[in-house]
């Protein structure tokens, strides 16, 4: 006799049990992010809203921001300090007082309506005002970190030295500061490093290809100034092993210069506002720049920084009143190229033709990271022709002459001509060189954008 079967008991699941077991992975990662989003809400909102520490300090901050742009605007108009005690003064005070109080009570209000996550976060996550923020503040802490640390490694650095060795650290320090910054960024916005125009198509190809023009293009700016006897060639300065070394030491200083300025302006900065501005933002960015300039900067070509903020307002103007698709792009390049203008005013030796060709050239290089899909060409143009001014050729780079250049070089004549202590930069030919490589750029790179993007609409008409 074969034993009865019994029917194995059945364990009872609670509800929650039985919603576990259709959990995939996914869904408990999802989980957890809701998790971590909910304790982190906490430190944010209380039972009344957003907690009252954050409301005071969000006050205060506002209102330093918009007195200091109300002074600012006053200062320009009428000059005077802080603490005057002239009539005239004393009113301008209290109507900027009352007007930041005024600004940061209506933002505030639409905070409180809107919730905290409207203030902090939009359609494409964290807002680029508050991306912006982090990476700047990021970008000047971690300077004094790492320049603290490579100062006391290599003494060498306190000394005022524009040598390929001492300039190379130099510029290390801003490049892994950058580098931290971005990486921090990014992982805060769910992102990697190479999202930020660093990841399109051919980028070996369109550095290699950078290379080759920026220093095509920095020859022939050379060239038509000895033609014109505005530059004059003296004797080779190096010789024998001394060419190489000298070459390769300048060669990668001039890399990191390309990689920090480039990743600074077009990678991250470009990439970021891109995504969050508007004409409006535009305008009170490269508004804020000009004003700045204005009140507090004398010399150092500040008209060029003006030139390229006039050029680039009725473009961006009817951009945004045409509602175009790739306004955005256009609006931030006019603020990235108008901001590398305004941090070339803080060199020595600069003309309003250098400040100005500097921000034009910036513009060049957003246009390539247009067509092109990344920022390679444009690091790749940047180092070529930073190398071959400052080690091919000898000449003054923003005011600065290198030790050890291959070439030796004398500027002579009218310095609108031969650009003076700012070197070929400075001179007007520049323009007109700069304006050759976006042709180049748009005629190389422009026509294939142009046919990748119609190829792609006939294979989604076609199905």
């Amino acid at each position: 006799m074969e034993p009865e079967a019994r029917p194995t008991p059945t364990q009872k699941t609670t509800p929650e049990q039985a919603a576990d077991a259709d959990l995939t992975p996914a869904v408990f990662a999802l989980r957890a992010r809701a998790q971590e989003y909910r304790r982190l809400r906490q430190v944010f909102i209380g039972n009344q809203g957003l907690r009252g520490g954050w409301i005071a300090l969000m006050n205060l901050c506002l209102v330093l921001s918009i007195g200091w742009a109300l002074y600012s605007v006053a200062a320009a108009i009428h000059p005077f300090k802080i603490g005057d005690l002239s009539p005239v003064a004393i009113g301008i005070q209290v109507a900027i007082l009352y007007l930041a109080i005024y600004g940061s009570n209506l933002i505030l209000g639409q905070v409180r309506a809107r919730g905290l996550r409207w203030a902090l976060f939009g359609s494409q996550g964290l807002r680029a005002g508050w991306s912006v923020a982090i990476f700047v503040g990021l970008f000047l802490g971690l300077i004094q970190v790492v320049g603290r640390i490579l100062v006391t490694l290599f003494p060498v650095l306190r000394k005022d030295d524009f040598s390929p060795g001492t300039a190379a650290l130099q510029e290390l320090i801003p490049f892994l500061a950058m580098v931290g910054a971005a990486a921090i960024v990014a992982f805060m916005e769910r992102r990697r490093i190479r999202d930020y125009n660093l990841a399109g198509p051919k980028r070996g190809r369109h550095f290699f290809g950078g290379l080759a023009a920026g220093f095509a293009a920095l020859s022939l700016l050379v060239g038509a100034l000895a033609w014109g006897g505005w530059l004059h060639f003296g004797a080779v300065a190096l010789s024998g092993a001394a060419i190489l070394q000298f070459g390769a030491l300048w060669g990668c200083c001039f890399l990191l210069v390309g990689c920090v300025e480039e990743g600074t302006f077009r990678c991250y900065l470009q990439f970021t506002l891109t995504r969050g501005i508007n004409f409006w933002w535009a305008l009170a960015c490269v508004g804020g720049l000009c004003l700045r300039l204005l009140v507090h900067a004398k010399g150092n070509g500040v008209w060029g920084v003006y030139a390229i903020a006039l050029l680039g307002l009725i473009p961006c103007w009817r951009l945004h009143k045409a509602e175009s698709p790739g306004a955005g792009f256009w609006q931030a390049a006019w603020v990235t190229s108008t901001l590398f203008g305004f941090v070339h005013t803080s060199n020595n030796g600069e003309n309003w033709i250098g400040i100005f060709a500097a921000a034009l050239i910036g513009f060049v290089f957003c246009v390539s990271v247009r067509v092109t899909g990344s920022a390679w060409w444009a690091i790749g143009c940047h180092a070529s022709w930073d190398w071959a001014e400052t080690y091919f050729y000898g000449t003054a780079d923003s005011g600065f002459v290198a030790k050890g250049h291959y070439l030796t070089s004398t500027p002579a004549g009218a310095t609108l001509w031969s650009g003076g202590t700012d070197g070929p930069e400075g001179s007007l030919l520049v323009i007109p060189v700069v304006l050759l490589l976006l042709v180049v750029i748009l005629a190389l790179y422009g026509r294939k954008k142009r046919n990748m993007v119609s190829d792609q609409a006939l294979e989604q008409a076609l199905g």
